[in-house]
């Protein structure tokens, strides 16, 4: 979930996280005026989330749930406990055909697609000349001559412009590839430690075998969907991607089989959610001139990918490999208010090191944590450093990320 009004989202968000009780609906900067609603796309589940008491919002040209009955700490917590069930049909999915769409692809992104075994994916970023970051994705490759991807909704006019320029240069010297935009399908995310138990409920297909990161074709609640093991929350769980007729049945055979447990979860639970998993959030933590190695995402460029380059501003990014970043995105616990996109982080001299991008109050550790930039040599967990809220310096010490630990199914 990023751009397209991201920006002022996060800042709402973290806003709204700066205080623990929470219970209130976040202030938009984007203002909902009838004439504006009627101009905001709608996913398949739309008059679902009204049904159920979401509260709708403007994002990325969408209309969007920020919450439900739940405030935004209860979901947070209830999906680390049980399980949250989302809707981000709003992100754009995407499948690249042909014989040469693995190559095609490696052109634009950083990631070993030819080295991923048929139905896993992997975490990547679309660079553009300079290195930085255009959107981040996850990929996964269907098979050799079949890839499917998810981009952000925010992002979505500029990355299908910048993969459709790319595709139309490549097929006009000889290359077989070609594309299909998924919007007859909607996307779910099932996150939690209820995700796997509840979801087996609905599918004959045995889950315990399909691992983080994986992908298959099955029959979910008697309809065929697209389901990836991954998420944006740090806990285990899907992404559904499902023809949008029947979403609806879907999301409400999910809520049942949970037996309540299982609950429908907003962006604003879905941010927190993301921060304390350390992820990072396009349009805040990312940018066009925030490099993958900046970011902190060095390990999502494949061993082959380093050694060949062949992908947008590889020059600039394997220099950054081979010389270190000068800036680097670290996390932070900290005292006083929660802090906020564009804190200036400081040193113990006063002199400025950098900025937060994300910030806001844990709601499970039940206190501050933010992520930002900073100079490299300043960047080693247990550095100290003040960050400026309000014109105030608060004590703040540089942590490891994830904040909350991950629990993503892997073999063991």
């Amino acid at each position: 979930m990023r751009g397209g009004g991201l920006w002022q989202l996060g800042q709402a968000l973290s806003r709204s996280l700066s205080h623990p009780s929470l219970r209130s609906k976040p202030r938009f900067l984007a203002t909902n005026t009838a004439a504006a609603a009627e101009e905001l796309k709608k996913t398949a589940l739309h008059d679902f989330h009204v049904e159920n008491g979401g509260k709708m919002v403007p994002f990325a040209g969408w209309s969007m749930p920020i919450q439900y009955k739940d405030s935004i700490m209860d979901s947070t917590v209830n999906c680390r406990e049980n399980g949250g069930l989302f809707d981000v049909s709003h992100m754009c999915g995407l499948s690249i055909t042909g014989k040469d769409a693995v190559s095609f692809l490696e052109r634009l992104v950083i990631a070993d697609v030819a080295g991923l075994r048929p139905g896993t994916g992997t975490l990547t970023v679309f660079t553009n000349e300079r290195g930085g970051a255009i959107d981040d994705s996850v990929v996964t490759k269907v098979k050799d001559d079949h890839i499917y991807l998810v981009v952000n909704a925010g992002c979505r006019d500029k990355d299908l412009a910048h993969i459709g320029e790319h595709m139309e240069s490549f097929k006009a010297k000889g290359g077989d590839v070609s594309w299909h935009i998924h919007d007859e399908r909607s996307l779910l995310a099932l996150q939690g430690p209820l995700a796997a138990p509840v979801l087996q409920l609905l599918t004959k297909d045995d889950l315990s075998k399909m691992y983080f990161g994986e992908f298959n074709t099955l029959e979910i609640n008697g309809f065929k969907c697209f389901l990836t093991r991954t998420g944006y929350t740090g806990e285990d769980g899907f992404e559904i991607s499902a023809p949008s007729e029947n979403a609806v049945d879907l999301a409400r055979a999910i809520l049942e089989k949970s037996e309540g447990k299982v609950r429908l979860t907003g962006l604003g639970a879905r941010d927190s959610l993301r921060l304390e998993a350390g992820l990072c959030l396009y349009g805040n933590d990312m940018e066009q001139h925030i490099s993958p190695v900046e970011a902190g995402l060095s390990w999502a460029i494949g061993k082959r990918r380093r050694a060949e380059g062949g992908f947008l501003g590889a020059d600039v990014i394997l220099k950054q490999l081979e010389e270190g970043p000068s800036i680097r995105r670290v996390g932070f616990f900290s005292l006083g208010p929660p802090p906020r996109s564009h804190s200036d982080i400081l040193g113990s001299n006063g002199d400025k090191l950098g900025e937060v991008t994300s910030g806001g109050f844990s709601p499970c550790l039940k206190k501050n944590i933010a992520m930002g930039y900073v100079k490299s040599g300043s960047h080693k967990p247990g550095t100290e450093v003040k960050i400026v809220i309000r014109g105030k310096p608060n004590d703040a010490v540089v942590t490891k990320m994830p904040f909350v630990p991950t629990k993503y199914y892997k073999p063991s």
